[in-house]
């Protein structure tokens, strides 16, 4: 079959190259965006009066059929035409002869291919802020269930302070809101149109890359042909933000395959999205979870891959770039799959608030023991030692903080009375943390409230 750049070469295109550099078995995702980019592009040839209205019209005709055979599957795609584009372009020719040579006037595979990838990204940041919009109100009506319900906190893995449960699924909600704040503020970047760029230098045609713009759906332009050609930054932010949500994914996976361990036992996992162990019949395993744990590392992998593959390359354009669209896909479709996964987990989890409050006291109210010195006028650090010294007491008698007798505090501090009781609840010491994003009742309601309202719930 004869190669568009034919002309050049007297030897035929060895099959082993034809094999190596082809990119149709997986940049055909892009044709859906390919043939809408065509039509557009088609449009503003014809604005420039490059084509014809007959032929605007017969052009756009074929391609129109050309995306419904794709989309029904019974369109052939050939490796010796490299790639998504020059499949569609040749198949155009063989119908349209003159006519459809004249489609690729005025522009380049350069910027034809950073055009289908930003129409691709645009739809799928859209589609991800939607899933991770659907992860966060789930994340809010589990908060409201649990508003009352106490946990401990954890730092180092080690039992912390008591706070509400309803504030760690806050916690994990404003993360993910975080999340979707880098994709929006993405979008701008992905949302500029590099068509009519040509291969570098631009083009030498009367091209309206506004009219272009406006059909296409971009809000700007792209404002140097070099630039609009050589960068990929747009795809390395969507997969280092793509690998931040997955390593969020992660942590919430992490602590509930912990929490779900006979160990902790703080929460139950749903049947249906758990597996069994084909040799022991008790086992029940949190594979989605772990799943998402381990997709996370593709997620790394794909950024890493391309910030490597365009490290040392010269400006604009160079071969290489071909291997941004792998990392891209994988990443879009894993990310995708891994927040619907967390969705559904969090959707059947069921939370075990006795477990979880009974957890929550003894050694964990300490940081209120010392607190209340300082409100008696103990100075901190004194506080802190005193209160550090009632718990190696603690252990050395084998005892809890709760059974501990009025003389006995007083042994370590006369400012110790009887209100001490009054501190060593778990539920008090999260409802004294009244400052602004505390865990108090109160501070947790208005975080919730505030949640409700941005979620539209």
């Amino acid at each position: 079959m004869e190669k568009p750049w034919s002309g050049r070469f007297k030897e035929e295109t060895d099959k082993f190259v034809e094999e190596f550099t082809q990119s149709v078995s997986f940049d055909k995702k892009l044709a859906p965006y390919d043939i809408i980019q065509d039509i557009a592009h088609v449009k503003t040839l014809t604005k420039a009066g490059i084509l014809t209205k007959e032929e605007e019209k017969k052009l756009i005709e074929e391609l129109i059929k050309i995306k419904k055979e794709i989309e029904e599957g019974t369109f052939e795609w050939k490796k010796e035409l490299e790639d998504v584009h020059m499949n569609i372009e040749a198949e155009l020719i063989k119908r349209l002869g003159d006519t459809g040579r004249k489609l690729h006037t005025a522009r380049s595979r350069n910027d034809q291919v950073a055009t289908d990838e930003r129409l691709y990204l645009k739809e799928e940041i859209k589609e991800i802020r939607k899933l991770l919009k659907e992860l966060r109100r789930v994340l809010v009506k589990l908060a409201e269930k649990t508003v009352d319900f106490i946990m401990p906190s954890y730092t180092h893995l080690q039992r912390a302070q008591p706070v509400r449960v309803a504030h760690y699924f806050l916690a994990y909600r404003e993360i993910f809101l975080k999340d979707d704040e880098r994709l929006l503020d993405l979008y701008r970047r992905v949302d500029e149109l590099p068509l009519g760029s040509g291969a570098v230098a631009g083009v030498d045609f009367p091209l309206d890359r506004f009219f272009t713009a406006e059909n296409l759906g971009f809000n700007r332009l792209t404002r140097n042909s070099v630039y609009a050609t050589a960068e990929r930054n747009f795809i390395l932010e969507f997969l280092f933000i793509s690998a931040l949500i997955g390593q969020h994914l992660s942590r919430l996976s992490e602590d509930l395959i912990i929490w779900n361990t006979e160990e902790f036992n703080f929460v139950e996992l749903p049947d249906k999205l758990c597996t069994g162990s084909s040799i022991m019949p008790q086992k029940k395993n949190p594979d989605v979870l772990e799943l998402i744990r381990g997709k996370t590392g593709r997620l790394y992998g794909n950024l890493i891959s391309l910030l490597t593959v365009m490290k040392a390359l010269p400006m604009a354009y160079n071969r290489d770039m071909q291997e941004d669209k792998e990392p891209l896909f994988d990443s879009v479709e894993n990310l995708k799959g891994m927040i619907k996964g967390m969705t559904l987990v969090l959707e059947g989890l069921r939370i075990k608030e006795h477990v979880m409050r009974e957890a929550s006291g003894n050694f964990l109210l300490i940081t209120d023991v010392a607190n209340y010195l300082v409100e008696k006028g103990v100075p901190f650090r004194t506080a802190h030692h005193i209160a550090g010294s009632i718990v190696a007491y603690l252990l050395e008698k084998e005892k809890r903080l709760e059974e501990m007798t009025l003389e006995e505090f007083r042994s370590f501090s006369e400012k110790f009375d009887k209100d001490i009781y009054e501190m060593l609840s778990p539920e008090r010491s999260a409802d004294r943390k009244k400052v602004y994003g505390g865990t108090s009742r109160e501070e947790v309601m208005r975080q919730l409230e505030v949640a409700k309202r941005e979620e539209g719930l």
